[in-house]
């Protein structure tokens, strides 16, 4: 019978939501604490293995054991980089052990010696093999593991080769196929007086469901049966509407209504090792790539044949021996007629595959070792659907001349370094170009440190002129310590960049990295100038945010430099390479903008938890920041207040905000803080819906006749406040406290006092207002200009009496408050708290499923969700990349890959990147160009506007019309004569600094015109791409 999972008792269900709260995200909690009751065996500490381990070891289960009494040697170096050269003859378990563990002090690490008997393979709840064992080896311990209930992975890579296979039992359950959250939408209508009914989604919303999956329904009028009912399958009619059975006599919908996607439970069947080798199709075989649908068989049994002849000779080939390839080919083919299969072979791709099986490349590894990492999560917990059974993958168009021929012996020979093992695949001279690369990495985070590691192990940058440069200005917090794998506990408040750099060093000393702590932006440009562009041999990108890639992006563009970009999401990640001359930017496509909500459903009109989170943020922002940065302006800025008169809508709210801050409601001690926050709660949570009520009444229909509160709009409830209710003391708590920071007051977390001081205090009673506007339709808010339209006009009279109210900056000399900058990551700074209490309140008063503090947190936050596995497998990716346009002009555009990859699924996807667009200047197409062209002119001297217009006319061809820097406009046919005539003669850089009236940076020896021109062939307006004018510096 199968269960949901079957592992060793946990040692603890406490998660450390500080260490592991980005990998909480992507797993969910239930799938961490059944990964910390597993034990897991790693057979093979090879590069392959360490990856594996490394990543399991991150991913907090509950204990790994590394079993590999192979002696160390130096090309061992090039791909596991938790050994070094003092390491050499030494067992590779047992060295490895105490860098391991360091990784993380939850997970006991342990090294197993000697046979792998029956009864050790047995007490372990997932056993991997990552090489270095016979395939008949491989077939007896997946025999014990199936025998025993233990899941079972095995994968090994043979240069730009590699594969994975998955067994986890002849039942495996599956708790959530592919970790996307259960969607919600809301309800327009349900006919059920046809079988199926059919239900319909409110038109601004899709329902996002797929055929076969369950819905459950609430709050349905009028259906009150359907309300409890259990969850059922739906087929989809359109993105609005689905079909659903068996709803027929549970009345008739009247009103309203919620769908919410149920998941559902799914039993997976695996076929054994055995079974799986000789009818590989039974177990079924994932694509990694759809353009190499042809290879999967191939690579099937010329892995297989790789074994065979392992056993038969000895050890894998030896590098460009045409003789052991040819052997190869055979025994695939052999092997693969013995067992009924049909397989035309391409002696090619198995030659590259025998020639290549010694070497272990850092591209490979880190792409299969986030993969297997992340099976393993998968066999501890359930969550996500497990890789059936079998993957490929290769590279082979990184291969020098895409391994069309086998590389001459004398360029794969060993030469005794720890680059034997790559150049063995790649040969010596490519490999020597990776030396020479001067690398731009941008940012240090959990690609950053991954792709650095990936780097070492390659040798990029260990040359006499190559090197990298490192930038990052962040520092290491405790949350990076899951995925950020260079950092460690006493790192945390250090810099990352230079801990990066730090920890790079030690793995391999070769690797020349330079930390820097400035952010590469538009503001940092005197120190990322001409000087230091242009000798990079590329970029890579290692960032969180669109913006900081644009920008990257453009000086790419800009200098003509190729960049390697990658993100993830989660389980999911992407790879983008840019190739000047040769593919569209990173900012050539966007992602359509993030939907924003309407500030009416935000201020009075909630349906979701996210409106409630969001509402919340902005409430703290306004208490606990703004106004007390607004009463430190008022302070310390003598026209603060005549600036205010200029801000229409906004002048009145903060002239109160100002008095209450920093008069009546001023406090001296925490009392008088929690006072502020009783009064506060009344405020929010009582009073504004109580108003919200009194402007529309619960009865209130539209000018259609149809319910106001229907749809979208919840109908609220205004609360009462409770000292015996945890959430009403939870506001009270982190608002008091909040409060008291603000003002420089000690707090407290004693809820007994609260409760004293709460139980004096003196509540108004609230009357409602009439004459109170609220906008309740975003359309209307829309067509009144936004958040602004929200705010009342100012009353001059009543603003003019504050203002006399407000005490003399002069009375308060010194005095500042003190604002709270919102910080997500430090628990004990009531910032969360704050928001979660106040978001949670919202949603009782409409309703609204309330969200845990890891939630609101995230949400709060805007945290991406992520995961060591996924970055693991895309810096692989980007590295395979890297491969490739080190190689230059003999790589053509569609040797290049950008990948999309989900880890949930699993699913790989490669593509072509996109050919930069062209375009033709003039009828005639007399020239051509690219977002990567541009007129570079360097006279070797500064030429006047005189010389420049002469230039494009006599050599392109063109007459400038116009010509601009910035915002400046220089010339234009519309300038007048004079000015034309006095401007003519001045040298291009004079002409800037005249008429921009800016100076040029020290160092800077270009400047950028855009311009417009005609073509003197037929007087016809042309587009033509910018100028790079070289001024000085020659």
């Amino acid at each position: 019978m199968a269960t949901s999972m079957d592992v060793d008792e946990p040692q603890t269900t406490r998660i450390d939501e500080g260490l592991y709260s980005r990998q909480l995200y992507v797993l969910g909690a239930d799938a961490m604490k059944r990964m910390m009751g597993s034990s897991v065996l790693i057979v093979g500490l090879n590069g392959l293995g360490v990856e594996v381990a490394k990543n399991v070891v991150l991913a907090g289960v509950k204990s790994v054991t590394i079993h590999d009494d192979v002696p160390v040697q130096i090309a061992d170096l090039g791909a596991q980089f938790f050994l070094r050269e003092a390491d050499v003859g030494q067992p590779r378990a047992a060295v490895t052990k105490p860098r391991l563990a360091e990784l993380n002090n939850y997970v006991p690490v342990e090294v197993h010696t000697g046979a792998l008997s029956a009864a050790v393979v047995s007490s372990f709840s997932i056993v991997v093999i990552c090489g270095g064992v016979p395939m008949a080896e491989c077939v007896s311990i997946n025999a014990v593991c199936r025998a025993a209930g233990v899941r079972f992975i095995l994968a090994e890579t043979f240069g730009v080769f590699g594969y994975t296979f998955c067994d986890f039992g002849d039942e495996f359950v599956v708790v959530d196929a592919n970790g996307e959250e259960p969607t919600s939408s809301m309800v327009a209508t349900i006919d059920n007086s046809v079988e199926p009914a059919v239900v319909t989604c409110l038109e601004d919303t899709r329902h996002g469901l797929e055929d076969g999956d369950y819905v459950r329904f609430t709050e349905v009028g009028g259906m009150a049966a359907l309300n409890e009912a259990e969850a059922r399958p739906v087929v989809v009619i359109n993105p609005h509407s689905f079909k659903v059975n068996g709803i027929g006599g549970m009345g008739s919908h009247t009103s309203g209504g919620l769908i919410m996607q149920v998941k559902q439970n799914k039993t997976v069947h695996f076929k054994s090792l055995a079974e799986a080798i000789t009818n590989p199709d039974a177990a079924n075989i994932v694509p990694s790539d759809f353009g190499k649908f042809d290879r999967m068989h191939q690579l099937h049994w010329g892995v297989q044949a790789l074994h065979a002849y392992a056993a038969e000779c000895g050890g894998l080939p030896t590098p460009s021996d045409a003789t052991a390839a040819a052997k190869v080919l055979e025994l695939a083919q052999k092997l693969a007629t013995a067992a009924g299969a049909q397989i035309e072979f391409s002696p090619r791709l198995l030659h590259n595959l025998a020639s290549g099986s010694r070497g272990e490349m850092a591209p490979l590894t880190a792409f299969f070792g986030g993969i297997v990492g992340q099976e393993v999560m998968k066999a501890c917990s359930g969550k996500f659907h497990p890789l059936m059974q079998w993957l490929y993958f290769d590279a082979e168009e990184a291969l020098p001349a895409n391994g069309e021929a086998l590389l001459p012996a004398e360029q794969t020979a060993p030469r005794g370094t720890r680059y034997d093992g790559q150049a063995g695949v790649l040969g010596w001279p490519l490999v020597e170009k990776l030396f020479e690369l001067r690398y731009l990495l941008v940012g240090s985070g959990a690609i950053g440190c991954e792709m650095l590691k990936n780097w070492a192990m390659m040798g990029v940058g260990t040359g006499a002129n190559g090197g990298v440069v490192l930038t990052d200005p962040d520092t290491i917090e405790k949350s990076n310590l899951s995925r950020q794998f260079l950092f460690r506990s006493w790192d945390i408040q250090s810099s990352k960049a230079q801990k990066a750099a730090a920890a790079i060093s030690v793995m391999n000393p070769q690797m020349k990295v330079e930390a820097l702590l400035q952010r590469v932006g538009a503001d940092t440009e005197d120190v990322f100038d001409d000087a230091f562009w242009e000798p990079l041999s590329g970029v890579c990108n290692a960032l969180d945010n669109v913006q900081a890639r644009l920008y990257v992006d453009q000086r790419c563009v800009y200098y003509s430099k190729s960049l390697l970009e990658s993100g993830t999401l989660g389980a999911k990640g992407n790879v983008q390479v840019v190739v000047p001359q040769l593919t569209e930017s990173y900012g050539s496509s966007r992602d359509p903008p993030e939907k924003s909500i309407p500030v009416c459903t935000l201020k009075n009109f909630p349906n979701q938890i996210e409106h409630t989170i969001q509402w919340a943020r902005d409430v703290f922002e306004g208490f606990f920041k703004q106004s007390a940065e607004d009463a430190n302006s008022y302070l310390s800025q003598p026209d603060f207040l005549s600036a205010l008169e200029r801000q229409p809508g906004v002048r009145k709210p903060t002239l109160e905000a100002l008095r209450a801050n920093l008069s009546s409601e001023r406090p001296i001690s925490l009392e008088q803080c929690i006072v502020w926050a009783r009064l506060r709660f009344e405020e929010l949570f009582h009073n504004s819906i109580a108003q919200l009520l009194f402007n529309f009444p619960l009865d209130m229909t539209t000018s259609s006749g149809t319910p106001f509160w229907s749809g979208p709009k919840r109908p609220p409830t205004p609360l009462v406040f409770s000292t015996d209710d945890p959430m009403h003391l939870d506001f009270l708590l982190a608002a008091a406290n909040l409060r008291a920071f603000n003002y420089g007051l000690k707090g407290s977390t004693d809820r007994a006092f609260i409760k004293k001081v709460v139980d004096t205090v003196m509540v108004p009673e609230f009357v409602p207002k009439s004459g109170v506007k609220i906008t309740s339709d975003p359309k209307e808010e829309e067509k009144e200009g936004g958040a602004a339209a929200a705010a009342p006009p100012d009353d001059e009279a009543i603003c003019d009496e504050i203002t006399k109210q407000l005490p003399t900056p002069s009375s308060l000399a010194g005095y500042r408050m003190t604002p709270c900058e919102f910080e997500k990551d430090d628990d004990t700074n009531f910032h969360i708290d704050f928001i979660t209490a106040c978001s949670n309140l919202r949603a009782t008063n409409y309703k609204i499923a309330e969200a845990d503090k890891l939630k609101t947190k995230q949400i709060a936050g805007k945290i991406i969700p992520a995961i060591a596995t996924t970055t693991a497998m895309v810096t692989g990716l980007v590295c395979i990349e890297m491969l490739k346009l080190v190689q230059g002009s003999s790589k053509k555009l569609e040797d290049y890959k950008n990948a999309f990859c989900n880890l949930a699924l699993p699913f790989v996807s490669f593509s072509e990147p996109i050919a930069a667009p062209t375009k033709k200047v003039g009828k005639s197409g007399k020239m051509s160009w690219t977002l990567w062209d541009r007129f570079d002119i360097n006279e070797g001297r500064d030429i006047t506007l005189e010389e420049f217009l002469a230039l494009f006319n006599e050599r392109h061809g063109l007459e400038v019309t116009m010509i601009s820097s910035g915002v400046s406009i220089l010339y234009s046919f519309f300038t007048n004569a004079k000015k034309l005539k006095e401007r003519m003669p001045l040298p291009m850089s004079q002409l800037v600094t005249e008429v921009s009236k800016t100076e040029f940076k020290p160092k800077q020896t270009y400047v950028t015109f855009e311009i417009c021109c005609n073509d003197t062939a037929d007087d016809e307006d042309v587009e033509v791409p910018y100028v790079r004018y070289k001024f000085r510096g020659f």
